[in-house]
């Protein structure tokens, strides 16, 4: 009856032990399966972290964009406000030269008989005048002629260039003058020093100072003159014009001037 019980007790023993490695085998596959579950989602979770580091990144990248692409709109927008102001102004600008251009049709038409009116005064008062620069001035005169007729010169042009040439007659009657001439002294045909202190008094000298004259501006002629008793004053003239010498007082033969009629 012992033997017997000893004989289930170990019968027992060696089904729990058994059952116990059965167990124990079981066990162990579950911890794998555990494991194996585990390290899928540790690898499923770094996967999703460089995919959502990835999306921070280009979140980011796409913010600067946005950032640098929203400075560059508000950039344009004062750009094209300005440019808009600038289009306002070249319109009124615009606006002004189709009035001025307008304008200016109705001034030619008013200036150029002014202009011709001015070259017909100054003509005469050149034939009426003294003799200085006698060819200069009639080539002057005959040249501002010709470009009253011309086409391809504006008018302003043509009024600039009748100023200019009263301006130089102006300049005549303030200046001291030297220049050579030839005419008819003492029966011939001569080469002359002309000195003339403006428009006061304009006397010649023949080169070998053999002859001297003035001009008479009442007789409009060559009045002849004492070549002894003018030639040092002459020649001192002449040299004073050529800024050889300086100003200094000289005896000239001037007429006194005459009261107007």
């Amino acid at each position: 009856m012992k033997k017997q019980r000893m004989t289930a007790v170990v019968l027992s023993t060696a089904i729990s032990a058994g059952a116990f490695f059965a167990n124990a085998a079981y066990a162990d596959k579950d911890i794998d399966a555990i494991l194996k579950v585990s390290q899928t989602k540790t690898a499923a979770g770094q996967a999703s972290q460089k995919r959502i580091d990835k999306l921070q990144e280009e979140t980011s990248s796409l913010l600067q964009k946005f950032k640098r692409v929203n400075k560059e709109i508000e950039g344009l927008r004062v750009y094209n406000a300005r440019l808009e102001k600038q289009l306002e102004n070249q319109l009124n600008l615009i606006k002004d030269l189709d009035e001025s251009i307008a304008n200016v049709t109705v001034i030619e038409r008013q200036i150029q008989p002014l202009i011709l009116r001015m070259m017909d005064g100054l003509e005469q008062f050149v034939a009426l005048d003294v003799p200085l620069y006698p060819e200069e001035r009639k080539k002057r005169m005959k040249l501002l002629r010709e470009n009253q007729d011309r086409a391809d010169i504006s008018v302003a042009e043509k009024f600039r260039q009748i100023l200019e040439a009263y301006n130089i007659e102006a300049e005549y009657g303030r200046t001291i003058h030297n220049y050579t001439d030839s005419f008819e002294v003492g029966g011939q045909e001569r080469e002359v020093n002309i000195f003339a202190l403006g428009r006061i008094a304009v006397i010649y000298q023949t080169k070998d100072g053999k002859y001297a004259g003035a001009w008479d501006q009442k007789q409009r002629a060559w009045v002849a003159l004492d070549a002894g008793e003018y030639r040092s004053a002459i020649l001192k003239g002449i040299k004073i014009a050529k800024k050889q010498a300086s100003i200094d007082v000289m005896s000239l033969p001037i007429l006194a001037p005459e009261a107007a009629q």
